[in-house]
């Protein structure tokens, strides 16, 4: 049985990318990982992995077809996506490339068990708790998206409380940027009765502003599978966070810790690309936990990481607002 990453990647986000390499590197060096082709903005990313024996690249174009076709069909059954897309200037499925992450369950993919991440993560700690997880769970994630399902699904509908128990909202979703699974997870059988299911009315509870993560979470969720959450089972004492939006982290001795224990992953969420391709052109950009980044990016070449003013502080960014009314009937607010 093999185990490995998954990113998704082009050269848009290529520093990212080189920073979350070497974060694996470092910390679960044993992992090899394969990054999957955002689209043909490539050759950046192609040269940096030409050297880096322990990853390979996913451009298969049949294995991405599938899941395209399969993410434009569920598309399809709702009510104004397409429409409102459409007068915002997009052709068909917004971030239809997004959707390539579904590839991680392909029967042609190269992992039997993974650990899929978004480039614009860092992995600080060893991964082993998620992979051993995955031998009693076929879904496995740690992150707090739970707590705020309004990134999730279309909190005004009034068929998300018919369609799914507020239990398993309350505990199950999670960000699209860190699950852990197994290959073939779901079956064609499967993927048809889900486009039937949104085709009959049930489309209208997904978010449209985050196709890739809503979809995601609703085949899960309503394939019956139990989505197993570290952030909700694991002891108080052994948890930790993992966004960017925690101010609280600690940043020593080349090692991140949320009081006292080390984060298994950080996720830079909610950041431009932008940012971090600016900063390592060298320009004084300012965000949280800007000085981890900059160390697994410049890991391999020190020489060439920006002389930058020390950081002041890790700003925390506003948290988002939610439906108060739909998280009051959940039991979160």
């Amino acid at each position: 049985m093999t185990d490995g990453i998954y990113t998704l990647a082009n050269d848009h986000v290529f520093d990212q990318l080189v920073a979350l390499l070497n974060s694996i590197e470092t910390n679960a060096s044993n992992l090899p990982v394969c990054v999957i082709a955002y689209n043909d903005q490539l050759d950046r990313v192609r040269t940096e992995i030409a050297h880096r024996p322990n990853v390979t690249l996913m451009d298969d174009p049949a294995i991405f077809a599938r899941w395209r076709e399969f993410s434009t069909q569920v598309w399809a059954t709702h009510p104004h996506a397409l429409a409102t897309w459409k007068k915002e200037g997009i052709e068909g499925v917004y971030r239809l490339s997004c959707n390539h992450r579904y590839a991680s369950f392909d029967l042609e993919a190269p992992f039997d068990r993974f650990v899929y991440l978004d480039a614009d993560t860092l992995v600080l700690d060893s991964l082993d708790l998620i992979f051993e997880s995955l031998n009693d769970h076929d879904f496995v994630t740690y992150d707090f998206q739970f707590k705020d399902p309004s990134h999730i699904f279309n909190l005004t509908s009034p068929k998300l409380l018919e369609i799914f128990p507020p239990e398993r909202l309350q505990t199950e979703i999670f960000c699209s940027g860190c699950y852990a699974s197994k290959k073939g997870l779901f079956s064609s059988e499967q993927l048809e009765t889900v486009v039937a299911n949104l085709a009959a009315g049930e489309a209208e509870v997904l978010y449209l502003k985050a196709p890739n993560q809503s979809v995601l979470n609703y085949i899960t969720l309503r394939s019956g599978i139990k989505i197993y959450n570290l952030a909700v089972h694991l002891p108080l004492e052994k948890r930790t966070g993992n966004s960017v939006t925690s101010s609280h982290f600690e940043w020593r001795d080349r090692v991140l810790y949320d009081q006292g224990k080390r984060v298994t992953y950080l996720h830079y969420i909610g950041l431009s690309s932008q940012l971090f391709s600016k900063l390592c052109a060298g320009e004084n950009v300012n965000f949280p936990y800007r000085e981890t980044f900059l160390h697994y990016r410049y890991l391999h070449e020190p020489e060439k990481q920006p002389v930058l003013p020390e950081q002041s502080a890790n700003p925390s960014p506003n948290s988002p607002n939610l439906t108060r009314r739909v998280l009051q009937k959940l039991g979160i607010a």
